[in-house]
């Protein structure tokens, strides 16, 4: 039997005999390991895509919310440990993005492990403090306006009461946990960093971006689509082969 095959922190998972990588996928504020999907499907076919289910949502709906990056990163980054028999690299979008860079920092001190290439899209760069904070305290009507404004949940949505009662205090905790991390200077990685983003992404533009090659000694390199903030949506597929193409170098 698969021994990973109860780990409730990855879903959609699609073993593969033969890969030679496995690519965890962390989602944005709010999201869910669905996300990601089709991509195992869309990748080249040695690499083994694991989209990593945050407790909250979707199967996961009735475990509690974390609320601070500290405690997120360390549960996560062990529940990663039967999954790291291969070599492995991260891709992050939005919170996403800071989740997949700290827990590579977890595994670095407490299994001295690195992983082959890290992927991170629409946010800053983990040591640039925010110009503002999304804070999670905002009344409904605030919290919903700002969600309206990011144009990443459909409208329908967000009008829909019912729906909307269970996923406020989702996306409430993620930005907790969002706000929660304070900036620091890190050893810097090894590997290669992809940096990625949209071109109308006021939240990530490429400006904001670029500061992410601070964070390793190995290549970066930076690429924008078309799109706003949740271009990895609108254009997933040209944005999965990108992926790929990466992995392979």
């Amino acid at each position: 039997m698969d021994k990973c095959f109860n780990n409730p922190w990855i879903s959609f998972r699609k073993p593969r005999q033969n890969a030679r990588l496995r690519l965890f996928c962390l989602p944005y504020a709010g999201g869910g390991a669905s996300i990601y999907r089709k991509w195992s499907s869309a990748v080249s076919p040695d690499i083994e895509v694991c989209p990593v289910q945050l407790p909250g949502r979707e199967e996961r709906i009735k475990e509690a919310l974390f609320t601070r990056t500290d405690a997120l990163i360390e549960a996560l980054a062990e529940a990663l440990a039967p999954y790291l028999d291969l070599p492995f690299a991260f891709f992050g979008h939005s919170m996403g993005a800071l989740i997949a860079y700290e827990t590579i920092h977890q595994l670095r001190r407490t299994r001295g492990l690195d992983p082959v290439h890290l992927l991170v899209s629409g946010r800053r760069a983990p040591h640039i403090p925010p110009d503002q904070n999304f804070s999670a305290e905002l009344s409904d009507s605030e919290f919903l306006a700002k969600l309206h404004k990011l144009n990443g949940t459909p409208s329908q949505v967000l009008e829909n009461r019912e729906l909307m009662a269970l996923l406020l205090p989702v996306m409430r905790a993620d930005f907790k946990v969002n706000n929660f991390h304070t900036p620091l200077t890190r050893a810097p990685l090894d590997c290669p960093v992809t940096i990625l983003g949209g071109l109308e992404d006021e939240e990530g533009s490429g400006a904001r971006l670029e500061d992410w090659k601070d964070v390793t000694r190995g290549r970066s390199r930076l690429k924008m689509f078309p799109g706003d903030h949740f271009y990895i949506n609108q254009h997933a597929d040209e944005l999965i082969a990108y992926v790929s193409n990466e992995l392979r170098g």
